[in-house]
């Protein structure tokens, strides 16, 4: 009589969940005259508020060069004049996810050229609203920085 092979063993347990570490984004203070450019997000995260463009920094990718592909990719513009305004630290706890925002301020290089919703998916779509009279609920990095008396226009010297 054959002996029956023994059973294979047990399958490795599944791997720990990757750390959570924080992840660096690049959005755009996109000025023309005394407006900002805002887009009503659709993510899960600051669902329904309104935000700055902007998104994920790519590996080997500059500030600037970031900003310019993240407005590009969102809204068809193209900017200029783009540079480092400030940078924040975002923890935001009840969806454990930690960000770095880089800040940044340009301008479109074709002002009359208009913002095209090119992710649906991820904005309701793009407008310009002035300074002194931004819609409500601003996505709640961007709120904090406006109560606490950020302006991102340029001061003249």
């Amino acid at each position: 009589m054959e002996k029956e092979a023994p059973p294979p063993p047990p399958p490795p347990p599944p791997p720990p969940p990757p750390p959570l570490v924080p992840r660096v984004g690049v959005v755009v203070y996109l000025l023309k005259g005394n407006a900002v450019l805002l887009g009503r997000r659709l993510s899960s995260h600051g669902h329904s508020t309104f935000a700055l463009p902007g998104g994920h920094l790519e590996f080997g990718e500059s500030f600037e060069e970031c900003a310019a592909r993240e407005v590009k990719e969102e809204t068809g513009l193209n900017i200029d004049k783009i540079e480092l305004l400030t940078v924040t630290n975002n923890v935001f706890p009840t969806n454990q996810s930690h960000y770095v925002t880089i800040f940044m301020r340009a301008v479109p290089i074709d002002p009359s050229q208009q913002p095209q919703n090119l992710e649906p998916d991820k904005c309701s779509g793009w407008d310009w609203y002035e300074w002194n009279n931004l819609p409500e609920p601003l996505f709640d990095p961007l709120e904090k920085m406006i109560k606490g008396g950020f302006n991102p226009f340029p001061t003249s010297s």
